[in-house]
């Protein structure tokens, strides 16, 4: 299933992708999609339904966040090792987890803003992971079975607040929109291999990363075992897991954002976004 949220911000409603791309509204099956929703108890409570029967949203809406209120928005810094490479950095002898601040979360098409006093605002596909349920100290084995599914996202990084200002990365991580996620939660069954999916990025028209999820240093399964022996995740916690090449600060010379730049960007199976800069 394709699962969604629409409306305005904050007064998001959950709705269902059907086969012909149409958004079909569960807001009379479920509250919302957030921490207290998000569980296999409801999607097989929405799988079981015709969307037939569900009411079609009409016009063109905003579409939010797919998965509302995150508790944590937790990053993987430099798991792809094509994007260490371009980075001149070493690959990690273990995973470099960073937070992105929940309030950063926007919908996977609202406006990106630039932060008053940044001048390296950059930009990073990612593959989004949801977590569906409580998940502490889990085997690698068996991680996958605590991910509800999983998204697209955009962890947009200003480089001189996260690198050149001393402290930790996420103060370049956290400005408000800096988390466009969606448009989808794309549930777990319909994502036969996480680590075999395309995903690009452009700039204006341009293309800046194409990559694969196959170049990933630490796969999904075991990012997810990992983090589950330094802290609980719960439902809804979203995990970024790393970005291709072809950042902006990877280019030479480096590309940053600028008012009126148009991102737009995709993962195989999960959707693309399309962000417009402007000046916060």
């Amino acid at each position: 299933m394709k699962l969604l949220r629409y409306g305005p911000m904050g007064k998001e409603k959950p709705g269902l992708l059907d086969a012909d791309g149409a958004i079909r509204d569960l807001s009379g099956v479920i509250d919302d999609l957030d921490p207290e929703t998000i569980s296999a108890a409801t999607f097989d409570k929405i799988a079981a339904i015709n969307p037939e029967t569900l009411p079609v949203v009409s016009g063109d809406p905003r579409i939010g966040t797919c998965a509302g209120r995150p508790g944590k928005f937790i990053c993987i810094g430099l798991n792809y090792s094509d994007h260490a490479a371009e980075a001149g950095m070493d690959l990690p002898p273990e995973p470099i987890v960073f937070f992105k601040a929940p309030s950063a979360v926007c919908g996977p098409n609202d406006n990106v803003e630039i932060p008053r006093g940044a001048t390296k605002t950059d930009w990073e596909v990612e593959l989004g992971v949801v977590i569906g349920r409580h998940a502490k100290y889990v085997d690698e084995a068996d991680a996958l079975d605590y991910v509800a599914g999983y998204c697209l996202t955009n962890d947009v990084s200003e480089r001189a607040f996260q690198l050149e200002h001393s402290g930790q990365w996420v103060k370049g991580k956290s400005a408000d929109t800096f988390g466009p996620t969606g448009p989808w939660l794309v549930t777990r069954d319909e994502i036969t291999d996480p680590q075999n999916l395309s995903m690009w990025l452009d700039v204006n028209g341009s293309r800046f990363q194409d990559g694969s999820t196959k170049t990933m240093v630490y796969g999904v399964a075991f990012v997810v075992s990992y983090l589950s022996r330094f802290m609980s995740l719960h439902p809804g916690d979203i995990i970024s897991t790393g970005t291709p090449p072809g950042v902006g600060m990877g280019q030479s010379p480096q590309v940053f954002l600028k008012p009126g730049d148009v991102m737009e960007l995709g993962i195989e199976g999960l959707g693309r976004q399309r962000q417009k800069v402007v000046q916060g």
